[in-house]
C-alpha cells in the first residue's frame, strides 16, 4: 500500500523513481527498494507434488488504479450475480479507515476484463461495493450487473475460485496483476500474525519470497496456487525502503510483541476466510458460522 500511480508517475518524469502506488489513494504492493532484506531460512512446509496448472490472465481485471479478479466460491452458482476482488485500499472513495467495514454501499465503477494473453475481452460494471474493510485485512468485494454466466457466454471468460483452505507455507504462487499485465512467480515464505502499516492492521498476513517484487498497480492481483489454479490471497503491500511500521513500510509483530523489517518484501491477504461470509445468491452474511470478517 504506497503512494498513489499518478504520485510515483510524476516522481518517476522527475526524478527517476520507481513506481510504488496506484491510484487516487495508495493502491498497490511496493516494488522492493535497494538489495532485499534477509528473508527467513526456516524450512517450508512440504507441500503437494501436484503438477502446477498453466497460470493466465483469465478471470483477472484491470481497475483505474488497481488490479482485480472475477472471483466465485466454491458455492457460487453460474445464475448469481459475478464478484471483483481487490484491495479495500483500493476503493474509489479513498481508503477505509481503521475500524471501517463498508457493506453494500452503491457503485458503479467499471473493470477491464481481460483474456488468457492479457488482451481486453470487455468491460463489466459493479452495481454495488458488496463488502470492503482495511482492518484484519485488506479486501474489497465488488458485485457485478452481470452474472457468471453471462460474463462466460459474452466474452468466454471464466471466474476464478476462492479456495476455501489457508494456504501453505513454502507453496508456489503466482500473482497475477490485470493493470501491467505481468504475473509474477514465487513461494509462500511464510505468515506475518501481525502486519502492521500506518494505522492499519492485518491479520495472518502471507509473506512472499523475495521473487515477487511486486510494484505499484499490482494492488488486489489474485494470488493463485497454480496446482490447484484457485486464488488463495489478494496482494496488498510491501515495505519499500525499510521504515517501521509506517505508511509504505509494513512491520510484520509475533505473539510476543516483536517487531521485525523486512525491506522490499512483499506482502498478501489470505482470502479463504472470505468463502465462510458468502451465502445463497452470492450474497455476503457476516452472520454466518465460521464467518471472521470485521463487522460494520
Amino acid at each position: 500500500m504506497n503512494r498513489s500511480l499518478v504520485g510515483a508517475l510524476s516522481a518517476l518524469l522527475l526524478g527517476g523513481a520507481t513506481l510504488v502506488g496506484a491510484g487516487a489513494a495508495p493502491a498497490t504492493a511496493a516494488s522492493p527498494a535497494k538489495a532485499p532484506a534477509k528473508v527467513s531460512t526456516e524450512a517450508p512446509a512440504k507441500v503437494s507434488a501436484k503438477a502446477p496448472k498453466a497460470v493466465d490472465f483469465t478471470g483477472t481485471v484491470a481497475l483505474s488504479n488497481c488490479s482485480g479478479s472475477v472471483v466465485r466460491t466454491p458455492g457460487s452458482a453460474d445464475s448469481d450475480p459475478a464478484l471483483v476482488l481487490s484491495n479495500g485500499h483500493c476503493l474509489e472513495s479513498g481508503f477505509p479507515g481503521a475500524g471501517e467495514v463498508i457493506v453494500d454501499q452503491p457503485s458503479s465503477r467499471s473493470f477491464t476484463l481481460l483474456t488468457a494473453s492479457g488482451g481486453r475481452a470487455g468491460t463489466v460494471r459493479a452495481s454495488k461495493v458488496a463488502y470492503a474493510t482495511m482492518t484484519d485485512t485488506d479486501v474489497s468485494l465488488y458485485q457485478l450487473t452481470s452474472t457468471y454466466a453471462q460474463i462466460q457466454s459474452s466474452y468466454g471468460i471464466k471466474a476464478l475460485t476462492l479456495s476455501d483452505s489457508h494456504p501453505t507455507q513454502g507453496s508456489a504462487i503466482n500473482v497475477v496483476s490485470g493493470y501491467w499485465k505481468k504475473i509474477y512467480s514465487c513461494n509462500i515464505d511464510g505468515f506475518a500474525y501481525r502486519l502492521k502499516e500506518g494505522d492499519w492492521t492485518w491479520k495472518d498476513s502471507v509473506r512472499y519470497t523475495s521473487a515477487c517484487d511486486t510494484i505499484g498497480g499490482t494492488s488486489g492481483s489474485p494470488v493463485v496456487d497454480p496446482a490447484s489454479g484457485k486464488v488463495v490471497a489478494v496482494n496488498n503491500t510491501g515495505n519499500e525502503d525499510g521504515g517501521r511500521c509506517t505508511l509504505n513500510n509494513p512491520c510484520e509483530v509475533d505473539q510476543n510483541g516483536t517487531v521485525t523489517v523486512r525491506q522490499g518484501i512483499n506482502y498478501a491477504q489470505e482470502t479463504y476466510g472470505i468463502t465462510k461470509c458468502v451465502t445463497t445468491g452470492n450474497k455476503i452474511d457476516l452472520n454466518l458460522a465460521g464467518c471472521v470478517l470485521p463487522k460494520p
